[in-house]
């Protein structure tokens, strides 16, 4: 089993930023994709963005093209989201998740955090 435990969220007015982490134990960190997904109250849970294995690709959402940068350090088992010029739609609970795929489909990704919330006023 792969665990992952995100940190980083809260409460932050419009044009705003922050910096979320997501810590990961249990298996081979350096073997999975990992990717950042969000789900507003009443809303479906929807991709953010991924980066593959040896941060060879990534990819966003069109949403937060511009506005946010994955990363990870495989020395730490640690993937980050910095997301710049927040905006009250950035508002949801964002979620950590791993697979060996690389994809932007939250049905190919088997571990899920549990989730930081990130509230945006305005």
């Amino acid at each position: 089993q792969l665990q992952l435990v995100e940190s980083g969220g809260g409460l932050v007015q419009a044009g705003g930023s922050l910096r979320l982490s997501c810590a990961a134990s249990g298996r081979t960190f350096s073997r999975y994709t990992m990717a950042w997904f969000r789900q507003a109250p009443g809303k479906e849970r929807e991709f953010v963005a991924a980066i593959s294995r040896r941060d060879v690709s990534t990819d966003y959402a069109e949403s937060v093209k511009g506005r946010c940068t994955i990363s990870r350090d495989d020395g730490k088992n640690t993937v980050y989201l910095q997301m710049d010029s927040l905006n009250t739609k950035d508002t949801a609970v964002y979620y950590c998740a791993a697979d060996i795929v690389y994809s932007s489909r939250k049905r190919d990704y088997d571990y899920w955090g549990q989730g930081t919330q990130v509230t945006v006023s305005s």
